[in-house]
């Protein structure tokens, strides 16, 4: 998955997703609605396209603000000693 998600054994709706999202990250001002319907026919619902967008979107800003004034960012073991927490915690801003 990290050194390639194109081909990395994953559910194919996580694929649209992560598709729909790297274009948002890159190269956003290529994105239509017809990109939004495509990860919908892949069969993400409109709820965790929604969630896609807004994690994307914060990381985006974070990132782009700590660039821009050079946060302090801790090394990557760090990372990765919080890493199975996070993933079986998940990342949500709305409550069940």
């Amino acid at each position: 998955m990290y050194r390639d998600w194109r081909t990395a054994p994953v559910d194919e709706k996580l694929r649209a997703a992560l598709g729909f999202v790297e274009k948002l990250t890159l190269r956003p001002d290529e994105l239509t609605a017809a990109d939004a319907d495509a990860v919908r026919a892949a069969g993400v619902s409109d709820d965790a396209l929604v969630d896609a967008i807004a994690v994307a979107s914060l990381f985006n800003m974070i990132v782009r603000m700590a660039d821009s004034l050079a946060f302090d960012v801790p090394p990557y073991d760090s990372f990765l000693a919080r890493a199975e927490t996070m993933l079986a915690e998940g990342y949500t801003l709305y409550g069940d």
